[in-house]
């Protein structure tokens, strides 16, 4: 059995780390991606295959199970038909400035995010996204615009108690009920 390469290791050190500060301290410290500027909050803890073709700038969310694949091995399959040689593709993937990337969105090579973008849960970026939007979707697209998102949210009001969540959340459920 081959021992470990020190890229595997640090992989399973990744996975390791719960605490995403650390995770995260850990990442810039061992330069993991091509470059990770400040405030990057990098919370899944599966590294993408190609970290090297990442470029995060700063003020960067990413929140758990984002995929980032900049790579195609399709050229395996290729390959074995017959017809010719088909090169392994690789494409950089660049996040630029105050980009929040929401759960469960895939980013493919060749990207360019924001600045100023928001990516909604569940997202399958396929191409550049403009900057100051919002786009959701698979594929994604534009539905609205980052500043437009801030008002919304500005206006709303939090609250952290539990009994009034539920509350509100019935309150709304039953007023959509009567119509």
């Amino acid at each position: 059995m081959k021992p470990w390469t020190k890229n595997q290791l640090r992989r399973l050190r990744i996975l390791c780390i719960l605490n995403s500060d650390k995770r995260n301290a850990y990442l810039k410290k061992h330069q993991i991606f091509y470059g990770m500027g400040e405030n990057v909050f990098f919370q899944p803890r599966v590294i993408p295959s190609d970290p090297k073709l990442i470029l995060f700038h700063n003020n960067i969310i990413v929140t758990s199970n984002v995929t980032f694949v900049n790579h195609d091995v399709f050229d395996l399959g290729l390959n074995r038909l017959g017809k010719g040689i088909f090169p392994y593709e690789q494409k950089p993937i660049e996040v630029m400035d105050n980009v929040f990337i929401g759960c469960n969105s895939t980013i493919l090579g060749g990207v360019r995010i924001g600045p100023n973008a928001l990516i909604a849960a569940g997202s399958v970026v396929t191409k550049d996204v403009p900057e100051n939007s919002l786009v959701a979707g698979n594929p994604a697209r534009v539905i609205g615009t980052f500043d437009e998102y801030l008002e919304k949210r500005r206006i709303k009001e939090s609250c952290y108690d539990v009994t009034l969540l539920w509350q509100k959340f019935y309150d709304e459920k039953n007023s959509k009920e009567k119509l």
